[in-house]
């Protein structure tokens, strides 16, 4: 019963440090880029994109298809960048053990 207890108490600690990482990791940055740097976009550790740019030489009115697949790349790049970085960070703290979900 002692055992259980002391496990009890570790997944605790360790929930409540998944919860502190994952706070902390929804405000870390990465930014991806398309076109050369032409397109770029910033999403967050919470998988969320905080901003798109793009430069004026992008922005052709005769080929918005060219700008339209150029901001997806750049978006799809950053979330999945982002994810890599949550996921890392997350295999650090649970020292490798593969939890469903995380």
């Amino acid at each position: 019963m002692k055992n259980m207890n002391t496990m009890m108490k570790q997944a605790q600690k360790l929930q409540k440090k998944m919860l502190k990482t994952q706070q902390e990791m929804a405000k870390k940055t990465i930014e991806a880029t398309a076109g050369g740097g032409m397109v770029k976009v910033v999403a967050n550790g919470a998988q969320k994109i905080e901003s798109i740019v793009l430069e004026k030489e992008v922005v052709d009115p005769e080929d918005i298809e060219m700008l339209q697949d150029l901001i997806l790349a750049a978006c799809n790049d950053a979330l999945n960048r982002s994810q890599e970085m949550v996921s890392a960070e997350m295999g650090r703290l649970t020292g490798g053990l593969n939890i469903p979900g995380l």
